[in-house]
């Protein structure tokens, strides 16, 4: 019994994709932009730390949604056909029940932020959950996953401030950009894949444009912060990461141009460093 009870919770480990940290570091790094712009600076602990927990708990209960909207797609793609809800060493049932559970102990940890961050969790949570399956319809649903991963922005604001200002919202743009810039290049990935299947992505709705479209999207999102950073008067500080960012941009399009597959994803996990050099920009900027 030992060894199954090992084996199950390595199969939820996995399910959750706990191995696989990048998902909740690229919804962390908006999570805290968000918390240091409302608070100006270091925000309160209690907030960010239910905000942390709130990012590893959405994810995870993201993925697990994920996998039970796409289990039979999963089958027929070499990088996923052995996931634990696809494989069948977790049930559709248990996948779905744990979601649920996740989620609402992600609703129920927001209780002493108050009831206006308490209703705009639940829209949150409505963007992470129905995500997986706008692959099915929607040309563009690397668009849809960034709206979910930075609901957490005007969610900070609202914790902090109790509202949120036009530059949150600019914000806010600005990551879904740089979600579909990165998303988009994970879908290089398994471009070949969804071309047999008929799932939408913006890799192929862009079709031979896409790297030109993840170019024009990282170009997007930074230019919308360099108009955030003028109209708050950010100093030099700020302005050292953003153009870290910039540069750490020019070189995923140096590693996507020939859309090799390898380099594609390499391109996507290192987006985590393009989140790390804003939000060090921020945290200079403040102190």
């Amino acid at each position: 019994m030992e060894v199954l009870s090992k084996a199950r919770l390595r199969d939820y480990y996995l399910l959750l994709r706990l191995d696989k940290p990048i998902g909740i570091l690229l919804l962390m790094w908006p999570t805290l932009w968000g918390l240091w712009m409302a608070a100006e600076g270091m925000p309160p602990w209690h907030v960010m730390l239910i905000f942390i927990a709130g990012v590893v708990l959405m994810r995870s209960a993201g993925c697990a949604i994920n996998d039970y909207a796409d289990r039979d797609i999963d089958l027929h793609v070499e990088r996923t056909r052995n996931r634990p809800l696809t494989s069948g060493r977790i049930g559709e049932k248990e996948a779905l029940l744990l979601a649920a559970g996740l989620a609402v102990l992600a609703l129920l940890i927001t209780l002493p932020l108050g009831w206006s961050v308490i209703l705009m969790s639940i829209p949150a949570a409505f963007l992470a959950g129905s995500y997986p399956f706008t692959k099915r319809f929607f040309p563009m649903p690397q668009a849809y996953l960034g709206i979910a991963f930075g609901f957490s922005i005007p969610m900070a604001f609202v914790a902090v401030q109790g509202s949120v200002p036009l530059h949150a919202w600019l914000v806010f743009v600005a990551n879904v950009f740089w979600t579909v810039a990165y998303d988009t290049e994970y879908a290089l990935v398994d471009k070949p894949d969804d071309l047999k299947l008929n799932i939408k992505t913006a890799a192929i709705t862009l079709g031979r444009y896409d790297v030109l479209g993840i170019v024009l999207c990282y170009a997007a999102s930074l230019l919308m912060w360099a108009w955030v950073a003028s109209s708050l008067a950010f100093g030099p500080a700020f302005w050292l990461g953003w153009v870290c960012a910039v540069g750490i941009a020019a070189y995923h399009f140096m590693l996507i141009r020939n859309r090799d597959r390898a380099l594609c994803f390499k391109a996507f996990l290192h987006n985590n460093w393009l989140g790390a050099a804003l939000f060090a920009g921020l945290v200079l900027q403040y102190l």
